[in-house]
């Protein structure tokens, strides 16, 4: 018989030779089939054994070549696989032992480099021990990582497994031995990577899981600031006559960027003055701290702890505390007292008196829409009044007073441009841990007692500081417009479902607020967009109709766009990181205070937003049931981790909510995030269909 072994597509046949002709031949297998093969891919032409048998007695001789030894006996130049059974075994090698040594040169590449078909060249001295040095390298890392599967497996977690927890879950190096080791792990048990490493204990706080993660993502280097001295404003910066400026905020605000001063009550014309801090005098694009600002691009807030985006020796140089004169932009705007009605803006750069920081948590509860009302009306009282309990003083109250009004009167005319009344109904959320302030250098623990206490929406101080922030960014926005001065604005194309707001370097108007500018201006010393802006407006303020020439940023400036890009990524991962880690601080309110049955009105599909509580999540059993419908849903348990509530229908409330309306935007980005999954990069298929079904997902929460 005529039998020939050739070569296809790197995989050896043998068979019968049928015909043949100048370039090919016709070869029937083992199996029947008949190929046609080029006579060029040919390799072995044999008489005996028969096919089958040649390959069988080639694979078994092959496996005992000596390759070191075969390497020494191959000449240096090219040479064929014949020539080579010819020396190792014996001058008349048969066809077994040259089908034999093809296969074993074939499989060695890092000994003998393949030439052509059935030629072959030995590695060189060098290359070969580099070759030899990488495969004992590859054989360490699978025995390293078949150990630490192991040590998973079994519910140990390797050190350099834990070092390596985040890179893993989230940006993974799928070369990685400890990347690799996870997912061999996981299949194996049939366990979803987070439950494999959680129940290993590579995860030792849930809080820390979520903390260690979001500085991952976007703190990799550590979250300190470099020692830097902050730049000193221009000395000729001029005091601003008579005015005696307060702020608003919080008592846990130390970047106080906005105050406010009212004068002239009483003589028909009132000057309202809205000063911001103005770091934006003495940092340069481009500077130390400007690069320091770029890096993080906005204060990360969250409870009991904050990143600042500026450090807090530049913050506390330009801050408006009470009792100095700081650097601010003001604008004035001058009206008429009666009619409130707008007679003049100007904008001017100054050093402002800042004479009290008054705190919403102190002065809330003492601070009513009829208080501010009466006080209105009180046109002789020159200091201010006691509280009724004779124990609180509230200062600046006709000015409080007197910007309430105006606050109402803007709101108003902005109803009418919107088409509608904004709406209050929901509530805003205080979180406090016991024992912390939210100024501490480091972050919580996790395991403090939290307090959650609800702020309506829309409170007489809420509502005084928002609208004057409001006519000062929308006036600024129209002045950068009117003198040809590139800024970063917000607008709203309408109130319709679906339509966002956006960022964007061309003014247009913003439907939601109701004006036809928005900037962001008022928060420089917490925003890197508003920084931007006020280093734009300064330039209008000392340049007037040629400020677009001096701008630090001219029309269609790429670093703007940029900067506009890169603000507005930052900006939703640290408020997604937010959202996240409050819905992890009520989820701990709900276990430390044993909650079992929580009051909630539905959304849509059987989600839900708990009523008393910053808390969007899935209730089963209520899917049926209509928007606005509301209900007590029973808790069954929930996961730190993932950030899941587990909840079941107890029964449905007789009352309807009075929030039904169309669901917007903001209800929009609290259904996908209650019910997007936690997004891990590591990818595992599960070695049966039986193991598929039988891994836990993970979904977490807003």
């Amino acid at each position: 018989m005529n039998y020939a072994l050739f070569d296809e597509a790197g995989k050896f046949l043998a068979g019968r030779v049928m015909s043949e002709a100048d370039s090919s031949m016709q070869i029937e297998l083992e199996s029947g089939k008949r190929v046609k093969v080029k006579a060029a891919n040919v390799l072995l032409r044999f008489q005996e054994p028969g096919p089958a048998e040649l390959l069988l007695r080639a694979r078994e001789i092959s496996d005992q070549i000596d390759l070191d030894l075969a390497w020494e006996f191959a000449p240096e130049g090219d040479f064929g696989f014949a020539d080579l059974a010819r020396d190792y075994f014996d001058p008349k090698a048969d066809s077994v032992h040259q089908a034999a040594a093809l296969l074993r040169l074939f499989e060695a590449p890092h000994y003998f480099r393949r030439m052509g078909k059935g030629q072959f060249r030995k590695a060189t001295e060098e290359t070969l021990k580099a070759a030899l040095l990488g495969i004992e390298r590859k054989k360490q890392i699978a025995a390293q990582i078949e150990q630490w599967a192991q040590e998973l497996s079994e519910g140990r977690c390797p050190e350099p497994v834990r070092e390596q927890l985040y890179r893993i879950l989230f940006k993974p190096d799928k070369n990685a031995p400890e990347y690799k080791a996870v997912v061999e792990a996981s299949r194996r048990s049939q366990r979803s990577p987070l439950d494999l490493l959680k129940g290993a204990g590579a995860i030792d706080s849930p809080y820390q899981f979520h903390w260690k993660r979001f500085l991952f993502e976007h703190f990799p280097k550590g979250t300190g600031f470099p020692k830097l001295a902050a730049p000193a404003v221009a000395e000729d910066l001029p005091l601003a006559e008579g005015v005696q400026a307060f702020s608003i905020d919080d008592s846990s605000t130390t970047e106080i960027d906005d105050a406010i001063s009212v004068r002239g009550l009483g003589t028909g014309t009132v000057v309202l003055g809205i000063h911001i801090a103005a770091p934006a005098l003495a940092i340069a694009p481009g500077t130390a701290v400007d690069q320091l600002a770029v890096q993080r691009l906005s204060t990360v807030y969250m409870p009991g702890h904050k990143l600042t985006m500026l450090p807090d020796e530049v913050v506390q140089a330009y801050t408006l505390v009470e009792g100095r004169a700081s650097p601010a932009v003001s604008l004035y705007v001058s009206m008429d007292e009666a009619t409130l009605e707008i007679r003049e803006r100007s904008t001017r750069l100054e050093r402002v008196q800042v004479a009290a920081n008054l705190r919403h948590d102190k002065l809330e509860a003492h601070i009513t829409e009829d208080t501010l009302l009466q006080w209105s009306d009180d046109a002789t009282a020159k200091n201010g009044p006691d509280h009724a309990d004779g124990e609180v003083r509230i200062p600046f109250h006709r000015e409080l007073a007197f910007s309430f009004r105006l606050a109402q009167h803007l709101k108003a005319q902005r109803e009418v441009v919107r088409g509608k009344p904004e709406n209050f109904n929901r509530p805003d959320f205080n979180f406090k841990l016991e024992g912390r302030d939210g100024t501490q250098d480091e972050p919580p623990q996790g395991s403090e007692t939290v307090l959650i206490s609800q702020r309506r929406r829309g409170s007489p101080l809420d509502l005084l500081v928002a609208e004057l922030m409001i006519l000062a960014n929308s006036s600024w926005g129209a002045w950068l417009a009117e003198l040809g001065v590139p800024g970063i604005y917000r607008s709203q194309a309408s109130l319709a479902p679906g339509i966002k707001v956006r960022m964007g370097t061309k003014p247009a108007p913003h439907a939601g607020m109701g004006v036809s500018h928005y900037t962001w201006a008022s928060s420089p010393l917490r925003r890197y967009v508003d920084l931007v802006n006020q280093w734009q407006i300064i330039a209008c303020a000392r340049h007037g109709r040629t400020a677009a020439l001096a701008a630090p940023f001219k029309p269609k400036d790429a670093q703007l766009f940029s900067v506009v890009s890169s603000f507005d990524t930052a900006y939703t991962a640290y408020a997604d990181f937010q959202r996240g880690i409050e819905r992890y601080w009520t989820l701990r309110w709900l276990e430390q205070n044993a909650v079992s049955e929580v009051p909630a009105t539905v959304m849509k599909d059987g989600l839900v937003r708990a009523e008393e509580l910053p808390l969007v999540f899935k209730v089963a059993g209520a899917e049926p049931l209509p928007r606005g419908a509301r209900l007590m849903a029973r808790v069954q348990g929930m996961d730190l981790l993932t950030l899941d509530l587990h909840a079941t229908l107890l029964a449905r409330l007789d009352e309807t909510s009075a929030d039904q309306e169309q669901a917007t935007g903001e209800d929009d980005e609290e259904l996908a995030q209650a019910s997007a999954p936690l997004a891990l990069a590591i990818e595992v298929e599960p070695a049966t269909e039986a193991a598929e079904a039988a891994t836990p997902t993970h979904s977490a929460g807003a």
